[in-house]
């Protein structure tokens, strides 16, 4: 009963994992390849193939063997240095001056 819960446990863990990583592909595959060079990170196909693998090995390995893992750290590094520079770059980060709605020279007013 007790291993039972921790199987569901751990699929749910790994299932989440799984996830978070899928997002941090998609999010990767959004970004142009100019974006990666400005931000100077390492390219778009690199981070498109790590992460891609890291999915693939989360999905196939249970996630205390050692591959997971090392993928779960690929995916926290994209998350946490390379998405915020992208989003920087792009003008779509903390860094952001104005609004949408702003000209060449200041807000739109009616």
């Amino acid at each position: 009963m007790l291993i039972q819960g921790f199987n569901t446990i751990f699929s749910w863990v790994s299932t989440g994992l799984l996830v978070f990583t899928v997002v941090a592909f998609i999010n990767a595959a959004i970004h142009r390849e100019d974006a990666y060079r400005a931000a100077g990170k390492n390219t778009k196909p690199f981070w498109l193939i790590i992460l891609g693998l890291a999915a693939v090995v989360m999905g196939l390995f249970p996630i205390l063997s050692i591959l997971p893992l090392i993928g779960l750290v690929a995916t926290i590094v994209y998350t946490v240095d390379v998405r915020p520079a992208l989003k920087e770059v792009s003008g779509r980060g903390p860094g952001r001056r104005g609004s949408s709605s702003d000209g060449p020279y200041g807000p739109f007013r009616r």
